[in-house]
This record gives structure tokens, C-alpha cells and sequence, in this order.
């Protein structure tokens, strides 16, 4: 194996190309019009258009990432995560081939991919799972036929899709007169998400905790499990940021956790990165939620608290190399891990997205910090993809000192040009829940409902009315004959430098005048 077509982009392109790099192979980067000049293309030794800039005409075409494949002489495939990685069909078409695909086998693909079948194999291998139903809610049940099925689990249900993840295609219903929407709705968006409409029953366990165990597989049948991430800081079912350990999770559970995820693993036959996702409730009991066949996007803290690099052992699985790591040590945290997951979205107005050319970007630095980016200045943000920027991780002995880290790196994270999340994370650092490490699954939801979304917002803005005048300032004083601004910043100057730099840039598109009226 010398030559790897990645076939992905944005910040797992680029930490894909960089583990080739260190391994010394030839990474590739497939682009769509519209990436032409981003940072996995720059990155990779090799790069090849594949399509226009919507992904079914370009990170979706299994039959132009396979001829490229074939056509610059890659030996193999690495799908990163989204896109088509969880795809069984891709998987067999680059083996079909004649080059290796850097995963599972499409028949473990096909069986951990539906959620309902992943059930079936757990249930098989000893694990608890969720109640719910045996498979996909038939589509000609009548509203009075999904009502019994509804009545024998109990209220309040989730409507999930059986295939995908993200949150898309899930529904909440607290009460039956709720139900028969709620499966059409979810119904509808799995099919535009997924191409599958399939959805299933499964009943929402109160308060829980999201812990996932990740894990390697080799080819000669060896699973090893990893400690346990906590993902239990969600929007809208959408993580948004991860630690390692979990704060409540005791090493029996861990143990107990990670026996589950490896007989899982086992049952199916499972090699490459995966990893098995419980949900834990306040006595310790967990119970099987799903497994994502694929390199996770936090996978950085777990590499963080093991010093396993999970990227370069998928390569050597995946060319046959044995594991040889110490099993006891893969569970045995050395420190703590956070990761926030840096979006282009606007905090302000409902996190939308915020497309756009990044004008100015400035990443952190320093002993324990590690920026996974797919941006770079002067990069305009598309519309077509997930907007997800970077991933800012922050390691340090234990939980109060990463977090204390994570608010340093995230005070020097400069961004401008679009708005992103980064003061969303300065906010949520600052929460007790957060803080005290006492939180499940809708904590967040909760609190953003409690407190106002705004709560966060205030202080951002009261900052960027004061970055502008002293951008302003700084322009102008110099030129007036006043020295020392710049020689001797004072610590309010030093604490908004982030702000200032998109200042700079917003000056140029016409707040002179804000500024005069400040």
C-alpha cells in the first residue's frame, strides 16, 4: 500500500493526508467545483475534481471516486466519516475493484448500518438494549395500529430512522394524538436524508447519559475496546461536545461497558475503527444505542487520553498488520480530553448556518491544544456541506485544568468574517451544569430554554462594539502621532485582540461609521 485516495474533505481530509504523510504514503484528495481551493486539496500530494459542488454530483458518486481511484493508481480508499463511509455499496465497489477499502466489511457495514438489525446482533451477543420494536414500523399501519404498538412500550417514544444518525429522522411524542405525525414527519426526512424512510419505535429513557466506546478490530479477529467518550452535550440530538473519561462513569463500568462494545464487535465479525454507543442511566445501567461503522468525528480525544493514533491503525488493519497494544492501557486514561465542535453557524439567530469568506483565522496554541481544521483565511465557507470548521481539542491532567485550557484556547480562536460558535462554547464553558459534570442528554436543550439563548449573545456584541473603536483607534492613532497603544497593550486591549481582528475586516466593509457613532 502506497497510495490512498481520500475520499472525503474538510478537517478528516486533512487529518487523513497528514497520518499518510507520517506513514509514508501518497495521500489523494478528490474535490467538488466548489473546494477547489481548500485545504485538503492543498494538503494532499495529488488532487482530482470529481463533480460539481452538490454532494450527489460529487462526495456521493461511488462510480467517479472509483475511477479516479483506479485512474491515479491508488492502492487503496479511506471514506473518513460522513458522505459515503457508512455506504455498504461503496465499500464493495472499491473491492470489487481490486483496491482496499480502509473500514469494515460491507457485510458487517450491512448488518451494524440499520439500527434495527444492529439491535438484533447486540441482543444476540448478550447486550441490554433499548426497548422498542423488533424492526421498521410497517408503512401501512393504520394511526389506531401504531397507537397499540405505542401503548405496549409506553410514553414518552422516540420515531427514529433505521438508517443515518445526526438527529435527522427522530421525533419525540409524549402523547398518542402526537404519534401518527410524528412517523410521517420523521418518515419524510429520513427519506430526504438517506434515501431510506424506514423508521422505528423506541422508548426515551429519562434523563440518560450518551457514553461510546471506541474500538479496533483487526483482520486476524482481535477487538480491542478503548475507554469510554462522553457525548452527552447535545443540541437538538446533535453532539456538540465531547470528553474523555466520562466524569460519572466508575472503572467496573468501564470494564462492564467495554466487554458489551467487544462482544458486539465479536457477534458481527467487526475489524477497522468503530465504535458502540449506550446510553447509561443514575444507577450505572447502559444500554445498547446504536453503532457507528466508521471513524467517529471526536475520535481526537480519545487519541488524546490512549496516545493511539486511529487514523494510521486503520491503514495498518487495514493492509493486515496485527494489533499489538496493551488491552489494559486502552483503558486507562492518562488525563482528560475535551472536544467543542467549531461550526460556521450563528449563535445569535438560531445557529444557522453562515456561509461566507473567512476573512481572518487565528488558531490557538500551546501545551495540550489541538485544532483538526478543514479552514484556512481567505477560504469562502460553501453552502453545500455540514459547516462544521474545526474541532479544538484540549487535553490536561484532569477535568478542571482541560476545561481551564478549552477557555484559553477558545479566547485566542480569532475567526472573522462569518459568525461561528466559538463564543456559544465560551458560554456553555461557564455553565454549572457543565462545570459540575452534572448533565444528560437534553441538559443543554434545557438550559439554552431556561436561560435564553441570548444569555450568551450580550457579551459578544457589547465586545464587538468595543473591538471596532479600538480598530478604529489603532488605525488612526499611529498616523496622529501616538505611540504606546500598540507597544503597551492593557490586559482589556490583550482580551479582545480576537474581536479586533474581525473588526479590521468588518471596517473595511463600511462600520467607520459605526464606529464615529460609538
Amino acid at each position: 500500500m502506497k497510495k490512498i485516495l481520500i475520499a472525503n474533505r474538510g478537517e478528516i481530509a486533512v487529518r487523513i493526508s497528514r497520518a499518510c504523510r507520517e506513514m509514508g504514503l501518497t495521500p489523494v484528495a478528490v474535490y467538488s467545483e466548489c473546494d477547489r481551493s481548500a485545504l485538503h486539496v492543498r494538503q494532499a500530494d495529488e488532487a482530482y475534481a470529481i463533480g460539481d459542488s452538490a454532494p450527489l454530483e460529487s462526495y456521493l458518486r461511488v462510480d467517479r471516486i472509483v475511477e479516479t481511484a483506479l485512474a491515479c493508481g491508488a492502492d487503496a480508499v479511506h471514506p473518513g466519516y460522513g458522505f459515503l463511509a457508512e455506504h455498504e455499496g461503496f465499500a464493495r465497489a472499491v473491492r470489487d475493484a481490486g483496491l482496499t477499502f480502509i473500514g469494515p466489511t460491507p457485510d458487517a457495514m450491512a448488518v451494524m448500518g440499520s439500527k434495527t438489525t444492529a439491535r438484533t446482533a447486540a441482543i444476540r451477543a448478550g447486550v441490554p438494549v433499548v426497548p422498542g420494536t423488533a424492526g421498521p414500523v410497517p408503512a401501512e399501519l393504520s394511526a389506531a395500529e401504531l397507537e397499540t404498538m405505542a401503548r405496549s412500550m409506553g410514553y414518552p417514544l422516540l420515531v427514529k430512522a433505521v438508517a443515518g444518525g445526526g438527529g435527522k429522522g427522530m421525533r419525540t411524542v409524549t402523547d398518542a394524538a402526537d404519534l401518527a405525525e410524528a412517523v410521517r414527519a420523521a418518515r419524510s426526512e429520513a427519506a430526504s436524508a438517506f434515501g431510506d424512510a424506514a423508521v422505528y419505535l423506541e422508548r426515551k429513557l429519562y434523563r440518560p447519559r450518551h457514553v461510546e466506546v471506541q474500538l479496533l478490530g483487526d483482520l486476524q479477529g482481535t477487538v480491542l475496546p478503548f475507554v469510554e467518550r462522553e457525548c452527552s452535550i447535545q443540541r437538538r440530538h446533535q453532539k456538540v461536545l465531547e470528553e474523555s473519561p466520562s466524569v460519572v462513569v466508575t472503572p467496573p463500568i468501564r470494564r462492564s461497558l467495554a466487554a458489551a462494545a467487544a462482544r458486539i464487535a465479536r457477534e458481527v465479525g467487526y475489524t477497522s475503527a468503530g465504535t458502540i454507543e449506550f446510553l447509561l442511566d443514575e444507577d450505572g445501567r447502559f444500554w445498547f444505542l446504536e453503532m457507528n461503522t466508521r471513524l467517529q468525528v471526536e475520535h481526537p480525544i480519545t487519541e488524546a487520553v490512549t496516545g493511539v493514533d486511529l487514523v494510521q491503525w486503520q491503514i495498518r488493519i487495514a493492509r493486515g498488520e496485527r494489533l499489538d497494544l496493551d488491552a489494559d492501557a486502552l483503558l486507562t486514561p492518562r488525563g482528560h480530553a475535551i472536544e467543542c465542535r467549531i461550526y460556521a453557524e450563528d449563535p445569535d439567530n438560531g445557529f444557522l448556518p453562515s456561509p461566507g469568506r473567512i476573512a481572518v483565522l487565528r488558531a490557538p496554541a500551546g501545551p495540550g491544544i489541538r485544532d483538526d481544521s478543514g479552514a484556512v483565511a481567505g477560504w469562502e465557507v460553501p453552502i453545500f456541506y455540514d459547516p462544521l470548521l474545526s474541532k479544538l481539542i484540549a487535553w490536561s491532567e484532569d477535568r478542571p485544568r482541560a476545561i481551564a485550557r478549552m477557555r484559553r484556547a477558545l479566547d485566542e480562536y480569532v475567526v472573522a468574517g462569518i459568525k461561528t460558535t466559538l463564543p456559544f462554547f465560551t458560554w456553555l464553558l461557564d455553565q454549572p451544569e457543565f462545570v459540575g459534570g452534572h448533565f444528560h442528554t437534553t441538559t443543554l436543550d434545557d438550559i439554552l430554554r431556561e436561560r435564553n439563548a441570548q444569555s450568551f449573545v450580550k457579551p459578544t456584541a457589547e465586545i464587538e462594539d468595543m473591538a471596532v473603536v479600538a480598530a478604529a483607534l489603532q488605525a488612526l492613532l499611529p498616523a496622529a502621532g501616538h505611540p504606546g497603544l500598540e507597544d503597551q497593550p492593557t490586559a482589556a486591549e490583550r482580551r479582545a485582540s480576537r474581536w479586533t481582528d474581525r473588526a479590521r475586516f468588518e471596517a473595511v466593509e463600511g462600520l467607520p461609521g459605526r464606529a464615529a457613532r460609538l
